[in-house]
């Protein structure tokens, strides 16, 4: 499906976020990418989809990544995003609709259709006609991943997503997620809240400057594993 090859994610003056990982991941899967602040899990993301300065190789169904970029959602982390620019709810959800567009194409029914329908996925409905500065975190978040949604991708890269969403809009995401990976869809969320790991992927990417290990949840998320990527004692893990 996905494989990384030996890609090392090295920024101008010369900090290696990331050395030499490969991975060789299959579809239809949630992936869930741990490790601690600055270990470059947001780097690993943007090395594989082309975003950030980035040796090695990546590809997808054996042809290389960007080749599928159409077919690619990727979603930052919020605080990156100006939530000042002046388009409602609506808007910024059917703008994922752009990429699978024609040339100067405006999008049309079946799109709207679709953001809608993406926006009802996140419970936003009641908030597609509001400005997004005006939404709260949690809300501006649903709507960043109603955007993620409506792409119908088979490549969905997700960083950190759950920030600023209650419990019970949380468990709708993850439901969400969990769904489009039963529909063949491949899903990958950077993720910092351990005690959630278990219930919520399928495999796990671990992760502090180079690949600690990955693989199945029941395999990798062990005491050691986490110790290491995390640099602390085993003993203090309590799960």
């Amino acid at each position: 499906m996905l494989k990384v090859e030996n890609l090392s994610v090295i920024y101008p003056g010369g900090y290696r976020a990331l050395e030499g990982v490969n991975l060789d991941l299959k579809e239809g899967k949630v992936y869930g990418i741990l490790g601690p602040s600055g270990s470059g899990k947001s780097s690993l993301l943007k090395g594989i989809l082309g975003l950030a300065p980035a040796s090695g190789k990546v590809t997808f169904r054996g042809r290389p990544i960007k080749e599928f970029a159409k077919k690619t959602a990727y979603l930052e982390q919020k605080e990156n995003i100006d939530k000042t620019f002046p388009i409602t709810a609506f808007q910024c959800v059917l703008m994922g609709t752009y990429p699978a567009l024609g040339f100067l194409k405006k999008p049309g029914k079946a799109e709207k259709t679709a953001a809608l329908k993406a926006l009802d996925q996140v419970q936003m409905s009641d908030f597609k006609d509001r400005q997004i500065g005006e939404l709260s975190g949690g809300q501006f978040q649903r709507v960043l991943i109603a955007r993620a949604l409506v792409r119908n991708a088979e490549l969905i890269f997700l960083d950190e997503p759950f920030v600023g969403l209650d419990i019970q809009n949380e468990a709708t995401v993850i439901q969400l997620l969990k769904a489009m990976a039963a529909a063949g869809k491949s899903v990958f969320v950077v993720h910092h809240n351990l005690d959630t790991v278990v219930d919520y992927f399928d495999e796990v990417i671990l992760i502090n400057r180079a690949l600690i290990a990955n693989g199945p949840v029941d395999e990798v998320f062990t005491k050691n594993n986490i110790a290491q990527t995390y640099d602390m004692f085993s003993e203090h893990i309590n799960f």
